[in-house]
């Protein structure tokens, strides 16, 4: 049997939080991560029009590359049209979406934070996942417009500055009744990538509830476990065209991307 192939799609590098964790337990597979960076960030577009870019890109990818199964490794994306990729498209999609159930579920002090763009905050797919599976706790939704941005600096070598970062985390922090926030969900696939620096500048201690061990186990219930030992050896494509600057490369090898011969990575552009 041959080995599957694995597309994995995010509007940028978040994706890559998600795609080493299904690195890890389907190495032997066909791996593909796409980013769609021409469009970085989507919280800017209109709906409307970002969910027609969505499918036309992946469209174009499913047709390019054949895969047996698509991560939509992007919460903004997921919670906006993964129904219509579902409808379009005989693939199967794993999607990602606020992990509200299992923090909820979590929660001692029952005080629950969800860190997110502001476009996944603010939509109702995410009110209504808070009215089903809040199990009594006190959710607070904060959008933020640099994080993703930050996280994708951090990539190539350039951090922000700490007083930055915890600008945008401080509102995560809620102390009142005496009940602090002790957990809070990652609402961004971005988000993982900070999490040293949000640890560190965190006013005290909380779980920080990561979804993407939640889809590596879901893309092993879809694809089963893997066949052989192997090297991860995968393709990224940037819809952009560009190439990564040297410190990107760098980060992007300890993923397992490797360059192509001529020292460049595989970068063609995706039309829409």
């Amino acid at each position: 049997m041959s080995a599957p192939a694995i597309l994995v799609f995010d509007s940028g590098l978040g994706g890559l939080t998600v795609f080493r964790e299904i690195a890890a337990v389907r190495p032997d597979a066909r791996l593909i991560y796409a980013a769609d960076d021409a469009a970085f960030p989507y919280g800017q577009i209109p709906e409307a029009e970002l969910a027609g870019r969505i499918v036309a890109v992946m469209a174009d990818l499913i047709a390019t590359h054949g895969p047996d199964l698509v991560v939509i490794a992007c919460n903004t994306a997921s919670t906006l049209v993964l129904p219509q990729l579902r409808a379009r498209f005989s693939v199967p999609f794993v999607g990602t979406v606020p992990a509200i159930k299992p923090a909820c579920a979590a929660s001692v002090s029952k005080r629950v934070s969800v860190l997110g763009t502001e476009a996944t905050v603010s939509r109702e797919y995410t009110r209504a996942l808070m009215r089903e599976f809040g199990n009594g706790s006190d959710i607070t939704l904060v959008g933020s417009a640099r994080l993703a941005g930050f996280a994708e600096a951090e990539l190539r070598g350039e951090p922000a500055a700490d007083t930055a970062i915890a600008a945008e985390i401080t509102p995560c922090f809620v102390d009142e009744g005496g009940r602090r926030t002790d957990t809070i969900v990652f609402a961004c696939t971005h988000y993982p990538l900070l999490v040293d620096r949000f640890t560190r500048l965190a006013p005290w201690p909380v779980t920080w509830i990561d979804p993407a061990p939640a889809i590596a186990r879901r893309v092993v219930d879809l694809l089963g476990p893997a066949t052989k030992d192997a090297a991860v050896r995968a393709r990224i494509l940037f819809t952009s065209g560009a190439s990564p600057s040297p410190a990107l490369a760098t980060t992007l090898a300890g993923f397992g991307f490797a360059p192509a011969p001529a020292g460049q990575f595989d970068t063609p552009s995706v039309s829409t």
